[in-house]
């Protein structure tokens, strides 16, 4: 009995192993599953790796919150994961399989992924260490570690892709020397682009305007500057809709920008009742030159100039003109301050004694038609406006030498309206 259990065991044990060294495209089973087995283990254990070595490195370093080296190794932590199958590839290659095609595809695949690994670090690293440039200089903005994070990462792909095909073996330098010509064309046709790309280099270089600033260029945009772009600049416009705008108009135009200013300016005419007194017009310039002198929301000088003038006599009124900063530059902020300033010279006038002018017209009559009737007119008590008495005298002969009458604030039509009332 013993001998035939010995007998069976043996047959199996021939029976795997004829099953074992079996050939699927020139690979044995047992090749294949010990592959498989390696695999298997280096995707279990990879996330275990990855973290092993990540509270290694934050152990060295510092470990706060926002520092370089956490910010560093908090991006390369995806891409250490990778590690455990590229070795697990690679002892697969090396000292499992023995069909040379097989070893050569499966270290280029190895090779590839050691490649696609380093250029993707690379690629996200890239971001925290221009981060550090920030504030270091003037020229480094936000805007130029924008652009060189863009640019950095497009040479870093493109750096990346030329290494994997090398390693496949196809060489870029004759593959892109015979697209010469078509290389031609294309710059031809792409000019537009580069004119784009470099005078989005200017406008960063110059510091015409960052994100965030308030820009106005006439004829184009006006908004909120949300990205400077390789070939465009997102303006957000305050209908809150992007505008994509190419930076050659940027680069080619004048620009205000607003976000720049170190105050704000108020310019006012404000025009006067011609029955204003001297005296009244010069209480009025006093009382609202010490309102803006006394005022700490107002830029004085000699920081800035604030005139409050008698500037000239309009057609309906007497103009003052106000002529002021703020030191803000808040719009809305600005709209505080300025109606501030509105109420006080209301107040002022109203305290004077004096009136706003508004636009009128007078008119003169050579000829007084025969049996036209006449009203006087009086001013209402308070106020600088003629109206029309209750009970009016009746001229029913109009007096032949006031033919060419002055202003028509006595006349009026028979059953006509006044003006003024």
């Amino acid at each position: 009995m013993t001998h035939t259990s010995n007998y069976d065991l043996t047959a199996l044990w021939t029976i795997f192993l004829s099953f074992w060294q079996r050939s699927i495209l020139d690979l044995t089973v047992g090749h294949l599953v010990v592959s498989i087995v390696i695999l298997a283990i280096a995707v279990l254990i990879r996330r275990f790796f990855s973290r092993t070595i990540i509270s290694r490195i934050h152990s060295w370093s510092s470990g706060k919150e926002g520092d370089l080296s956490r910010t560093i190794v908090e991006a390369l932590a995806p891409h250490l994961q990778s590690i455990p199958i590229v070795l697990a590839i690679l002892i697969i290659g090396e000292f499992i399989l023995t069909n040379q095609r097989l070893k050569d595809g499966l270290l280029q695949i190895d090779q590839s992924l050691i490649a696609f690994t380093i250029f993707w670090a690379l690629f996200e690293v890239i971001g925290p260490l221009c981060a550090v440039l920030d504030g270091r200089t003037p020229i480094f903005s936000k805007a130029m570690i924008g652009w060189t994070v863009r640019v950095g990462r497009a040479i870093i792909v493109a750096l990346g892709a030329t290494a994997v095909l090398e390693v496949w073996g196809i060489h870029v330098g004759p593959v892109l020397a015979s697209f010469g010509l078509v290389g031609v064309a294309v710059a031809l046709g792409a000019q537009n682009l580069f004119k784009n790309l470099i005078s989005g280099i200017f406008i960063i270089g110059e510091q015409r305007f960052r994100n965030g600033d308030w820009i106005l260029a006439e004829g184009i945009v006006e908004g909120t500057v949300e990205t400077i772009g390789l070939r465009t600049t997102k303006v957000r416009r305050f209908d809150q809709a992007p505008v994509f705008v190419p930076n050659s108009y940027l680069a080619d135009n004048a620009v205000t920008n607003f976000s720049q200013m170190t105050s704000r300016r108020i310019s006012w005419i404000v025009g006067l009742d011609y029955s204003t007194t001297i005296d009244q017009l010069r209480d009025v310039r006093n009382a609202i030159e010490a309102y803006i002198l006394g005022n700490q929301d107002f830029v004085h000088p000699p920081e800035a100039v604030a005139f409050v003038r008698v500037d000239k006599f309009n057609d309906s009124s007497i103009d003052v003109i106000v002529y002021c900063f703020t030191r803000t530059t808040v719009w809305g902020d600005w709209l505080k301050i300025k109606e501030e300033l509105a109420y006080a010279i209301k107040a002022i006038v109203a305290k004077a004694g004096s009136d706003f002018a508004f636009p009128s017209q007078s008119l003169y009559v050579e000829a007084v038609p025969t049996g036209l009737e006449l009203f006087p007119y009086t001013k209402a008590p308070g106020t600088n406006r003629t109206t029309a008495p209750t009970s009016p005298e009746v001229d029913r002969e109009p007096d032949p030498s006031r033919a060419a009458l002055g202003p028509v604030d006595r006349f009026v039509r028979d059953g006509g309206t006044p003006p003024g009332t």
